[in-house]
This record gives C-alpha cells, sequence and structure tokens, in this order.
C-alpha cells in the first residue's frame, strides 16, 4: 500500500476478564477516535463483565476463541484501518500515537514497527527492564506484544497474520516482518503495566522470559512453554 493512502489506524486490543482496567485502557483512545481511528475490542471469553464495559468506548466489540493470536487474527479480520495496531489490555499509548504511527511509516517507507516502552511500577529495576526490552528489541528488530505492534494491512496479510500458537506469537509474527523490512522503532513510550514482574518478582521473571525465548528460538514447542509461562 503506497505511503500516502495510510489514514486510519484500527487499534487492536485482545481482552480476558479485564474489568478492573479495560476503561483505563480505552478512555484515552476516545480523542483518536474522534480523529476517525477505529478501536476494535476482541474478548476471548470474559465472564466479569469485560464486553460490556468496553461496548460504550470502542468502535466494535467482537467475542473470539480464547488466545491472543487467535484473538488479534479475528480483530485484524474485522478491522477497516490502513494500519493495524495491536495492544495489550494492560498497556497505554501515548497522546499522539497516531501522528507517530502514520508520520512515521510514511517517512521511512516502512511496513511495520513498534514503540519503547515504559513500566507502570516505581521500583528502580523496572527502569532496568524497561531500557532492557527496549535495547534488545532495537538490536534484534523483534519487538514483544508490550511494544504496541503496528503494521501496514497488507503487509500483515502477507505475512499471514499471527501464527497460532499459545505463546511467542508476537516474536514469531515479527520474525516474519523482520523477514519483509526491518521495523520502525519509535522511541516515544507506551505504559504498560509492571503487574507480571512485580507478582512474580522482577529478576525471576527476567530470566524465565529469557529462557522460554531461548528454548523457542532452539526450536521449542509453543504449548509446552506457554505452560511453563503460566
Amino acid at each position: 500500500m503506497p505511503a500516502a493512502a495510510l489514514t486510519r489506524i484500527s487499534i487492536i486490543i485482545p481482552a480476558l476478564n479485564e474489568a478492573a482496567g479495560i476503561a483505563d485502557t480505552l478512555r484515552p483512545l476516545q480523542p483518536l477516535r474522534a480523529r476517525g481511528h477505529e478501536v476494535v475490542v476482541v474478548d476471548g471469553g470474559s465472564a466479569d463483565g469485560t464486553m460490556q464495559i468496553a461496548r460504550p468506548l470502542a468502535d466494535r466489540v467482537i467475542a473470539s476463541p480464547p488466545g491472543r493470536a487467535r484473538q488479534q487474527n479475528a480483530g485484524a479480520d474485522a478491522a477497516t484501518g490502513d494500519v493495524l495496531l495491536f495492544l495489550h489490555a494492560d498497556t497505554q499509548l501515548p497522546p499522539d500515537a497516531d501522528g507517530l504511527v502514520i508520520g512515521g511509516l510514511m517517512r521511512s517507507g516502512r511496513g511495520w514497527g513498534r514503540f519503547d516502552v515504559r513500566l507502570s511500577g516505581r521500583r528502580p529495576l523496572l527502569r532496568v527492564v524497561e531500557r532492557m526490552m527496549s535495547l534488545r528489541s532495537r538490536l534484534t528488530g523483534i519487538a514483544t506484544g508490550d511494544q504496541a505492534i503496528f503494521v501496514r494491512r497488507g503487509w500483515f496479510r502477507r505475512a499471514d497474520g499471527f501464527p497460532r500458537i499459545p505463546l511467542m506469537e508476537d516474536v514469531a509474527l515479527c520474525g516474519t516482518l523482520r523477514r519483509m523490512g526491518p521495523p520502525l522503532c519509535l522511541r516515544q513510550r507506551v505504559l504498560t503495566s509492571s503487574r507480571r514482574w512485580e507478582q512474580r518478582g522482577i529478576l525471576r521473571t527476567i530470566l524465565l522470559m529469557w529462557r522460554l525465548r531461548a528454548e523457542y528460538a532452539l526450536g521449542a514447542d509453543p504449548a509446552r512453554l506457554a505452560r511453563r509461562y503460566r
């Protein structure tokens, strides 16, 4: 798709039992909706009222079988924007995300990209984690879902969407996209929840994720890795 045609972003949010925080993610997106962009929430079978809370704050709320890859692919199928931006339900975009994404893709001619990341917690070690995440992504050309991956619709189709695997679907998609072209690495940061690190222990989580990524790179079964992650 030519760069000049990029005018509308579809923000796709997979959710499962996110009633406690989904409104905090969706409210900051209302100015983007007012500027003509689209918000699609894809619910994976919530039992806590997530869909009901999301409906007034989204353009579309659809149901999908659970699993982040499945949900994000379903959202992409339902979306109408020129650019697909995949946003976790506990992550917030910067206010000018639309200009950053569209302007960056048009100027660079690239087909996909991601943001740098900031974690919500205040513990000093989290500052190290977020810097490592952003630096690793910049060096490897691989992003994680916490970094709000965005991609031109045509590129997403050529990549055949997210692989239907229960873990590492974001890493796998980025690997395919990287072979098609390098990412646009935006230095502006999304704000994502640090609850995973703080609940499990920061160092323990770092070591776990390093090990899972290494085993995935060596060909381990994503289903087995997903069981260990959970």
